[in-house]
């Protein structure tokens, strides 16, 4: 693969409009992160506060970048573009439902669609270009361990 001009500012696109997505995501978490999530029962295995941060950052920009390699191949992309679009919404509803809305069955029902729309995204992106799809695979493990502590947290805090 080449990096040309318009590959590197394909690029920038996709991983701005991750980060785009990721900033209004952060919009509907920061009230409930510091204010109803420390009141919940968590199971053992959440990770710590600080480390949602990092990851979410580090894989918004692998998605900006998988999307910009799938974006440059230019045919045969619809499909994959079209999911790519939807499963980064249902991203953005997860905060949205988890931490504005303060129900969790209702992210658990998103998460859970969004990791099939997430499945199927990435074999499209494979389809198209192995890169794009590996780096979606960090995203697809990290959506299915926030599953589970999701529906963890809906259980406990029933």
């Amino acid at each position: 693969m080449v990096l040309t001009k318009t590959l590197l500012v394909k690029m920038a696109v996709g991983v701005g409009l991750c980060l785009l997505a990721g900033a209004i995501g952060g919009l509907f978490t920061s009230a409930g992160v510091k204010t109803w999530y420390p009141t919940l029962i968590k199971p053992w295995f959440t990770p710590p506060s600080w480390l949602f941060g990092p990851v979410w950052t580090v894989l918004y920009v692998l998605m900006g970048v998988a999307v910009a390699l799938v974006w440059h191949k230019s045919t045969g992309i619809n499909a994959a573009l079209a999911l790519f679009g939807v499963q980064l919404v249902l991203n953005v509803l997860w905060s949205l439902f988890f931490f504005q809305l303060r129900a969790p069955a209702l992210a658990l029902l998103d998460i859970v669609l969004l990791e099939v729309t997430l499945i199927v995204t990435t074999v499209l992106f494979w389809r198209i270009a192995v890169p794009a799809g590996a780096l979606l695979l960090p995203y697809l493990l990290w959506v299915g361990f926030a599953t589970v502590l999701n529906a963890s947290l809906a259980w406990l805090n029933r």
